[in-house]
């Protein structure tokens, strides 16, 4: 991109491959491989211009060429993606398209999801039609040599649904599951449909949001809205959608074969059996040019054609037959350089990239003279970002220089711009860039500030996951441990009612009615883990009292602990708030919302004057250090030490590199203690500490040996505090007189934990994933020789590291053997906790250092090492571990702006158990960002109790099951604090009717006993209208029984929060039972309210002829609030 002298920028795209001849060239032939860091802490690719860059150059070449179709290829999908960001911001009123690779190994049984293929068709769809405006597609290597659908065949496969339409469910369905869809009770994945009555609830696979399609009477579409897949609440309506496949088989209606079946045998194969002859992208968009940067056609382009190659050969191998050659569906090299010859462009960038100026020590400063160097030079410095972001560069520049920046909307309104002028413009750019050729200067606000937090739909801060399911382990209040086995339907007094039958030891059964849902409570484990009580046997009682008793002993405790530490007074801690700024100024992000609260609650603890007792839980990779490094921040500057404890050596020797880089240049000095530091380093740290030269230390348990002494040690960090022993705990908390004390853990703890706790504990809770974090793609599938090399060589190529986890030690040595007859080009790494302590901090140090290529581990890695170029990881056996553990690994991968994946492997030719099955799906279900709440809601609450009260309360909490725990809990603290018990169980209502959802409103049982579960705990109006709003909307109008059901709910509100404890409904009058026994004396008097008192009940007598039970019992309990004022539920 060049600037001609009337400042339009001009890029001639030839057809033939000759030099472009507005750039230079940039010197070298390839482009090298990933090999170091930015400073924000992500890859990037060495000799590679930014994106924004990139998409600059193509926006100005597009603007001033003739041929207004470019197909752009791109190294890596990351770049394709960023460029495309760019893209659209420069030149909206363009059509920007991102053609996407398979999420895939080549030749996998693991297919693309559905939501990637329904990505690629619909990208395909339109690069196959003449452009109306102008177009760039933008694609990476690996999804330019993928051959494709026939055009036709795509076009076919999209629908357009408007309102006012005539709809045939059944074709519509037939059609849907021929292309790729699955039907499914609730759809919040892309691919997914379901149909509820006059509902249909799609997910488009190419979309980003499902949508709900109701019907009207006449069977046509009345109404088209989308809906927040975790809520399944509807938002914005629409007028029309498009729905396009789900799969790259496009099949005919009622002709496509079985699913498990087809995904014996890779993708590849089974489009070429079915299409034959398959064009490629450059058939199907035949008058774009083509443009790549300078070297991509070489030696990136030939390692993707040996790693697909030797995928084929590998699968070829492991199934003993011949497979399609990788040229019937992937171009060999000579289609791929004749598909492109005569049509192609070596685009050349001779960008350079903006400082950070947000790492430098005056940023404000750098900036103002950068500013002033560019557009003394005559360029074009163009400001870029949010709205939040603009506005404070725009005031730095205003107080540095005294200059505003004019408004842009667009590159060709910046390429026109007078040279030396100010702009800016609202792209939200990850980098900015310098062209001196085209005159432009852009500086995102990232590079001033810190990369932003960018929230999508993978972040899980909300995720709402049924309290109860079929097949879970559940707790019966008054008749313990049991399995919820069904959703079962029984007469009772004539009518329909849903139960819930329970199954007990040696086969009995319990049925609970939709009344006593109250009374069932998660367990928090696995049917195969657990042993249920026997039904009526004297075990249940004899645990239940016990548990009562320590509850009751930890309630008073932490309420005694609470009020002691509001008494007793701590020395206050509050810097300089510049000083903690300039600190603060060298996070190389913007802090997530949780994040900055988190920081806030610890500040004001530390400055409070009472000594801190915090503990801040965050999924893995979601910013604890940070919170830590401010509060070690916070007391360091005021000339207090600070001792970090990790419970490992590697976990400590990364903390010290941290906390090293980010006090680099504050003068305060950093030290490291633990068996990895040599006796003379050792010695000098213990004096440094003691003399007070030292003013943080990081190390392990060693900190509590009497050899290490503090000159004023004023905070303790404890890192993943549930590893440390109560002894090392109580030790570590003696160092020092009123220590002020910081815990982190990444076991999540379940919001009604934290509600209980509330005003005891303080926590602090990370639901926020940081900024360009991506969920790890979580992959179950039998173990696959072929799968597996794939998936090791492509992270190899790609610059990264692998893990490999097995679950015994003794597993080590026959995989480690598969390993190198599968991958003998890489270099593996062996970890286990039966390796002396010294050789195994080596080996966790070196890898996550870069020495070695796989790291083969048992579980020992599950928390503390950070290797931020891991990108896959591979577990054996998945069913040996737990969900919680699962999810711990799967952390371990995935930490920076590169795509991940999880490989859950079983064995082969064994079929999983159902149980086991179904939660190794969730892992596959929750595979957002911050899934860890809700994965600890089905599994893993139990660890999340021995963080907080140790591991003698997880014990108690193993008796009773966490539900129960947690309720007990809640009151119990409430009773020790306010010296009340506050019964929260709902009044029992006895009448002639019974509310339900019946199955043909809700046709999942799963569903259904998530809904009444969900119903029992409801305490407020307003949770019940806010639940009666989402049942209309998710499943339609609300039969009769429904609304019965919600109007009794709320009937039983009303009376709790009135003391009744039961109402008994007869045909000419209704009985009340108070939960405290009423004097007689209240109610004498009373008949004119058509109340009377008698044996112990109040009876109310006030009926109409005809009057309904429900209207009965209102009637009786506005009788009662005019006598005694409500009673706290």
């Amino acid at each position: 991109m060049r600037a001609a002298r009337n400042g339009v920028a001009v890029l001639t795209f030839f057809w033939g491959q000759g030099e472009i001849s507005v750039n230079r060239y940039i010197s070298r032939t390839d482009v090298e491989q990933i090999d170091h860091t930015d400073d924000s802490g992500f890859a990037i690719e060495h000799g590679v211009p930014p994106s924004s860059a990139i998409a600059a150059e193509l926006a100005g070449g597009l603007e001033a060429s003739r041929h207004k179709h470019i197909i752009h290829i791109t190294a890596s999908e990351r770049s394709a993606d960023e460029i495309v960001g760019a893209l659209r911001q420069f030149l909206p009123h363009a059509e920007i398209i991102l053609l996407p690779s398979w999420d895939c190994v080549p030749y996998d049984r693991v297919w693309p999801t559905r939501a990637n293929m329904g990505r690629r068709l619909r990208a395909l769809c339109h690069m196959a039609t003449k452009p109306d405006r102008a177009r760039i597609a933008v694609m990476s290597i690996e999804a330019s040599l993928q051959r494709v659908p026939p055009a036709q065949v795509i076009a076919g496969g999209f629908a357009i649904l408007e309102v006012g339409q005539k709809f045939d469910r059944d074709d519509f369905r037939t059609r849907s599951e021929a292309f790729g869809y699955v039907v499914d009770e609730r759809v919040d994945e892309p691919g997914e449909i379901a149909f509820r009555g006059d509902l249909m609830d799609i997910f488009p696979a190419g979309a980003e949001d499902p949508v709900r399609v109701v019907l009207g009477p006449d069977s046509c579409i009345r109404e088209l809205k989308t809906y927040d897949p975790i809520s399944q609440l509807s938002d914005q309506v629409r007028d029309s959608i498009a729905v396009g496949p789900a799969s790259e088989l496009m099949f005919k209606a009622g002709d496509h074969p079985e699913l498990t079946a087809m995904r014996a045998t890779s993708m590849e194969e089974r489009l070429v059996a079915l299409y034959g002859a398959m064009p490629s992208v450059f058939d199907t968009a035949s008058s774009a040019s083509i443009s790549f940067l300078e070297g991509i056609d070489g030696q990136p382009l030939d390692k993707i054609l040996d790693l697909i190659e030797d995928a084929r050969r590998a699968r070829q191998e492991a199934a003993g037959r011949e497979k399609p050659l990788p040229e019937q569906f992937y171009l060999s090299r000579e289609e791929w350089d004749a598909s492109v010859r005569n049509r192609s462009t070596r685009l050349a960038v001779p960008a350079e990239r903006v400082p950070k100026f947000f790492r430098l020590v005056r940023p404000g400063y750098e900036f103002a003279e950068f500013v002033t160097r560019q557009t003394s030079a005559g360029a074009r410095v163009v400001l870029t970002g949010d709205a939040s972001g603009l506005q404070r560069a725009d005031r730095l520049l205003n107080r540095k220089l005294g200059r505003r920046a004019e408004e842009a909307v667009d590159l060709p309104q910046i390429l026109s711009a007078a040279r030396g002028s100010l702009l800016k413009a609202g792209f939200v750019l990850d980098e900015g860039f310098v062209d001196a050729q085209s005159g432009i200067a852009m500086v995102a606000a990232a590079d001033l500030f810190g990369p932003a937090l960018k929230v999508d739909a993978g972040m899980a801060a909300s995720i709402l996951e049924p309290e109860l399911r079929i097949g879970d382990v559940v707790v019966h209040e008054d008749h313990g441990l049991s399995v919820l086995a069904a959703v079962e339907q029984v007469d009772l007094a004539g009518q329909h009612q849903d139960v819930v039958r329970l199954e007990y030891h040696g086969g009995a059964s319990l049925l609970v009615p939709v009344d006593d849902f109250g009374k069932i409570w998660r367990y928090g484990s696995e049917p195969e883990a657990v042993s249920v009580d026997r039904l009526n046997g004297e075990g249940w009682p004899k645990r239940r009292e016990a548990a009562l008793r320590e509850i009751d002993r930890l309630a008073n405790r932490l309420v005694g602990l609470a009020k002691m530490r509001s008494s007793q007074p701590a020395e206050i801690i509050k810097p300089s708030r510049a000083d903690l700024a300039r600190f603060a100024a060298k996070f190389p992000y913007t802090e997530t919302p949780d994040q900055a609260a988190a920081i806030r609650a610890v500040l004001d603890d530390l400055s409070s004057g009472r000594t801190m007792n915090r503990l801040v839980c965050g999924d893995v990779g979601f910013g604890k250090t940070e919170v830590a490094l401010r509060a070690c921040a916070a007391a360091a500057l005021c000339g207090k030490q600070v001792a970090v404890v990790a419970p490992t050596t590697v976990l400590a020797r990364q903390h010290y590199e941290t906390f090293s880089r980010r006090f680099a240049g504050t003068g305060l000095q950093v030290a490291h203690l633990s068996r990895m530091v040599g006796a003379a380093k050792a010695k000098a740290a213990k004096e440094g500490l003691r003399s007070g030269q030292v003013a943080i230390v990081v190390g392990t348990q060693a900190l509590a040996s009497r050899s290490v002494t503090f000159a004023n040690l004023g905070l303790l960090i404890i890192d993943e505090e549930h590893r440390f022993g109560v002894k090392l705990k109580r030790a570590l908390r003696n160092m020092a007189p009123r220590l002020h004390s910081l815990s982190m853990s990444a076991t999540p703890i379940p919001r009604t934990l934290q509600s209980a706790l509330s005003g005891i504990q303080d926590v602090s809770v990370l639901n926020s994933p940081p900024a360009k974090r991506h969920p790890v793609r979580t992959i179950l599938a039998a173990f696959d020789p072929a799968s597996v090399r794939a998936a090791l060589l492509r992270e190899f190529h790609r610059g990264g590291q692998s893990f490999f986890v097995v679950p015994r030690i003794e597993d080590i040595g026959p995989v480690s053997g598969q390993l190198s007859s599968l991958v003998p080009e890489l270099g593996v790494k062996t970890a286990h906790g039966e390796m002396k302590g010294r050789q195994l901090d080596e080996v966790m140090v070196g890898f996550a250092h870069g020495d070695g290529d796989i790291l083969l581990s048992t579980d020992i890695i599950e928390s503390g090492l950070d290797v931020p170029r891991a990108n896959t990881i591979i577990v054996w056996r998945p069913d040996r571990f737990g969900l919680a553990q699962l999810h711990q690994l799967r952390g371990r991968v995935g930490r920076g702006a590169v795509q991940a994946a999880a490989f859950l492997l079983t064995e082969p030719g064994v079929e999983l158990a159902d149980g086991t099955r179904a939660r190794l799906s969730t892992m596959l279900a929750l595979d957002r960002l911050g899934s860890g709440l809700a994965i600890s809601q089905r599994d893993l609450d139990l660890r999340g109790a021995g963080d907080l009260f140790g591991e003698d309360q997880a014990g108690h909490m193993k008796l009773i099951g966490v539900g129960l725990y947690e309720y007990l809990l809640e009151r119990a603290v409430s009773a020790a604090g306010e010296g009340a018990d506050p019964d929260k169980q709902l009044a029992d209502i006895a009448g002639p009717e019974k509310g339900a959802v019946p199955e043909s409103y809700v046709n999942e049982p799963t569903v259904r006993v998530g809904l009444y579960a969900r119903l029992s705990r409801m305490r407020s109006d307003l949770d019940l209208d806010a639940f009666s709003e989402e049942l209309e909307d998710r499943f339609g109008d609300m039969p009769g029984e429904v609304t019965v059901l919600l109007e009794l709910t709320r009937l039983r509100i009303a009376a709790s929060e009135l003391g009744v404890g039961k109402v008994d409904v007869g045909p000419e009058a209704v009985a009340i039972t108070l939960r405290n026994k009423p004097l007689a004396s209240q109610w004498r008097d009373r008949k004119a309210l058509g109340l009377e008192y008698r044996n112990g009940r109040l009876i109310f007598r006030r009926i109409e002829p005809r009057v309904s039970g429900i209207d009965a019992v209102r009637l009786a309990l506005d009788a009662i609030r005019a006598v005694q004022p409500k009673h706290e539920v």
